[in-house]
């Protein structure tokens, strides 16, 4: 048996209006709008779920006013949803609704299980050239006119630094989760079973709280994280981390601030891995980024000196 994917990921929202456009600005397609529900996916057709804070059908969480109420992963067959669900029962109320089994986590947040139907994709990734490698012939490349996300790769939440063992082993003893790196100051990385990104779920230590990190969202390239990010900033988001490559992972990223609690990621060509791999103990917390952008260009003082147009 096995979990395959993110399936959906649910967020309470305050302004369900400005929350829709900003997932609609980041390239998700809107598939249902109603007064108090807005339903978005991915290429790859998991879908993300917009409800108002307050709404009776939300979970509870340890998160009060906006943020992630509810993640759902897919399972690959309805008898492993059913071994699942089972042995959930034994320590916890597992409701049934519409093929999908609500239950919560150790910390509080609400999970999801239901059976996945994956949709192929075909997609043109960006042909790149160097000396030996000529992926493009007589083709130019031009401005992405829609960044659309292939998928939503995974979700961080934040932890209280007080129970994460816990917290952490219910996902590896329970839905079967690998523990890839181990940040032991920081957080675990986690892969489910049916996917082979270094991660699809982080669980980040904090001090005294529980609450939303951020959800990341793979495209298809460096240049799709890059574009994708000036789009948002010319519809007037908010950018939370410039241009840059992680440490753990190794993806290339770009963030935004989201009005419906934490940030949401951009990411690229993130280190596939199998079962050789890890899990990695970190006794201290890798440098957060390999790279990232930088430039003296704008606070530079002038030098009389240049005189090049092409400065």
């Amino acid at each position: 048996m096995s979990i395959e994917r993110i399936e959906s990921v649910v967020y309470g929202v305050d302004d369900l209006d400005e929350v829709t456009r900003f997932f609609q600005d980041f390239g998700l397609e809107l598939v249902e709008r109603t007064p108090d529900v807005s339903t978005l996916t991915t290429q790859v057709g998991q879908r993300l779920v917009l409800k108002r804070v307050g709404d009776p059908t939300l979970p509870t969480s340890p998160e009060e006013g906006p943020g992630i109420k509810e993640v759902i992963w897919g399972v690959d067959t309805a008898e492993a949803m059913d071994a699942l669900v089972a042995d959930l029962r034994t320590d916890r109320e597992v409701v049934v609704e519409g093929g999908i089994a609500h239950t919560y986590d150790e910390t509080g947040f609400g999970i999801g299980l239901m059976v996945t139907h994956p949709e192929n994709l075909n997609f043109d990734v960006r042909k790149y050239n160097s000396r030996g490698r000529v992926e493009r012939w007589n083709e130019s490349h031009g401005p992405i006119p829609d960044i659309r996300p292939i998928r939503v790769c995974h979700v961080a939440m934040n932890i209280p630094k007080e129970g994460r063992h816990e917290a952490v082993n219910f996902y590896l003893d329970r839905l079967n989760f690998r523990a890839t790196d181990v940040v032991k100051p920081m957080g675990v990385f986690m892969q489910i079973e049916g996917d082979d990104d270094q991660h699809n779920f982080l669980l980040c230590h904090r001090p005294d709280r529980a609450g939303t990190n951020h959800t990341s969202w793979e495209v298809s390239g460096f240049d799709d994280v890059i574009e994708g990010g000036n789009h948002m900033i010319e519809k007037g988001w908010r950018e939370a981390r410039r241009l840059g490559r992680h440490t753990v992972g190794s993806n290339v990223f770009r963030f935004i601030h989201c009005p419906a609690g934490g940030r949401v990621e951009y990411a690229a060509d993130m280190d596939r891995v199998d079962d050789s791999y890890g899990p990695n103990i970190h006794e201290q917390t890798p440098p957060h980024h390999i790279w990232v952008l930088e430039t003296n260009r704008d606070s530079r003082v002038p030098n009389t000196s240049e005189g090049s147009a092409l400065a």
